[in-house]
């Protein structure tokens, strides 16, 4: 059966084919990991096939295709890959591209299917010769990129290979929606890289296993799991194939149920383990480049970071397994013991994707963390919990709120103002139009979840330190990131203390 589009699903494909009807032929389309790609897909391709026009999927690993042609279930199709019987016939083929280019092309031992569309699944990877190679025999063909992360390795656009990009919402706010969960990141160490070499836009693997591969730094990664993980089922990505044995063994010795997997592990293997951590007969799974992309679990409740990268994408794709929901799943924990999150920020951040190859995708908010602003806010740890939160905010995961740091105040000509010890007027957050702003996102957030007005009025007094003036309706605002973070903060805030009561 058809699943139900959600509505920034029903948007994008109808932006798809307003794309098309404006003669744009090769559109990229943005999609968080697990907001629905292949949903997405599977009905701009039911609807190519109902205007008479054939489909060829193409995917790169086993896994995508195998959940491509469980999500075409009710559309007649093909499968081109080893181990499966050709059906030439059929509108839409969903294809191996290693199998399609060394068949079709490298061999000439099968004819391209026939397509007006051509899908490209993780199209990050278009640049690839085997990927061109296919992509330059269909020249009059729409071309549709999918991808969570429209970037290559070094974190340039894919422009010379499309035209327009269209965006599904990001994962803040897919998260803001209950779509995703949100990550509560723990990054207990910011890894020494100095000296490791960087090629192609990332650390050299080799150097990369020289350095974090070593007794303390693996048990280290074994006490911050029992710290932290909770327990719960668990993906560990390490630097190397000896490195994740390493880890493998080192938690085995502990007591935990661990298992290592590889590019080299056999599929029949691999599957089985994958398998029994999803069964709980395990609680924990390392691998080596193996789960980047491509597999899911919704179950899946911590991600352990111990491969550094400077890749965006890379580790936006790790980062995005744990963050589909699951039944009693609140958040999916991120034990970052690779530096990623003080290198390249937290998952939901808002990313300005582009398709300049000579430009670079950028993280924003991260920007100004990162000290390309100073005095900006950074990521700290939390005191209470242990968790990387923003400077200056409240921590997401406890609620733990740091309290203002004293300012001299000092009358100036002209708008009053706070003035710090440089003598140099700040602007007073707390003005009028900032309150009325809260005031009307506070009343927004009480209209959808059934809060009575005190709540509103209680929740402006613990912001500003008064009540509100008296006998003003606050105008109900479309409630901001900040503003929705801050009550959340409050919530889980309150809930400890009467825990603890």
């Amino acid at each position: 059966m058809t699943e139900v589009l959600r509505p920034y699903q029903v948007e994008v494909i109808a932006e798809f084919w307003r794309a098309i009807n404006a003669e744009q032929r090769r559109i990229i389309l943005v999609a968080p990991t697990a907001s629905g790609k292949t949903v997405i897909a599977r009905a701009i391709v039911e609807q190519a096939r109902q205007k008479g026009c054939g489909s060829l999927f193409l995917a790169h690993r086993r896994e995508i295709i195998t959940q491509t042609s469980n999500k075409l279930r009710g559309i007649p199709h093909g499968i081109i890959r080893p181990g499966i019987q050709p059906r030439p016939l059929e509108m839409v083929q969903v294809a191996s591209v290693q199998t399609l280019h060394r068949r079709a092309i490298k061999a000439s031992t099968m004819e391209l299917p026939e397509a007006g569309l051509v899908v490209v699944d993780e199209c990050h990877h278009v640049v690839a010769q085997s990927y061109k190679s296919i992509i330059e025999r269909y020249p009059e063909a729409i071309l549709l990129g999918l991808t969570a992360t429209p970037c290559r390795g070094d974190g340039r656009g894919l422009g010379k290979v499309f035209q327009t990009m269209i965006q599904c919402p990001q994962v803040g706010e897919l998260v803001e929606q209950g779509f995703l969960v949100p990550t509560r990141v723990y990054a207990p160490v910011d890894p020494d890289l100095h000296g490791v070499h960087v090629h192609r836009g990332d650390y050299v693997e080799r150097e990369l296993a020289d350095r974090l591969d070593r007794p303390k730094l693996v048990g280290d990664i074994v006490t911050n799991w029992f710290k932290f993980g909770k327990r719960r089922k668990t993906v560990c990505f390490a630097t190397s194939v000896r490195h994740s044995i390493h880890i493998r063994d080192e938690f085995v010795l502990t007591g935990v149920r661990a298992e290592h997997i590889d590019g080299s592990t056999p599929m029949a293997e691999r599957d089985a383990t994958l398998a029994r951590l999803a069964s709980g007969e395990i609680e924990l799974v390392t691998n080596c480049m193996v789960l980047t992309e491509g597999w899911d679990m919704p179950a899946l409740g911590c991600l352990i970071l111990a491969r550094p990268t400077k890749q965006l994408g890379l580790y936006r794709q790790m980062v995005g397994r744990g963050l589909r929901p699951a039944p009693d799943k609140v958040d999916c924990i991120v034990i970052d013991h690779s530096g990623a999150t003080y290198r390249l920020g937290f998952a939901e951040d808002f990313i300005e994707w582009t398709l300049d190859p000579d430009l670079k995708t950028e993280n924003p908010a991260h920007a100004v963390r990162d000290g390309d602003h100073p005095g900006g806010p950074k990521i700290v740890e939390c005191p209470e919990c242990g968790a990387a939160r923003v400077g200056g905010m409240a921590c997401l995961s406890c609620g733990y709120l740091p309290a203002p740091s004293p300012r001299a105040v000092d009358v100036i000509d002209g708008d009053l103002g706070l003035v710090g010890t440089s003598r140099k007027a700040q602007p007073n957050l707390d003005d009028l139009r900032t309150r009325e702003k809260w005031h009307g996102e506070f009343a927004a957030i009480a209209t959808e979840r059934g809060y009575k007005p005190g709540w509103v009025a209680h929740q402006y007094l613990t912001r500003f330190g008064e009540w509100p003036p008296y006998g003003v309706a606050p105008v109900p605002l479309e409630p901001s990131v900040e503003v929705r973070r801050w009550v959340k903060s409050r919530i889980i805030a309150h809930a400890k203390r009467r825990n603890s009561a």
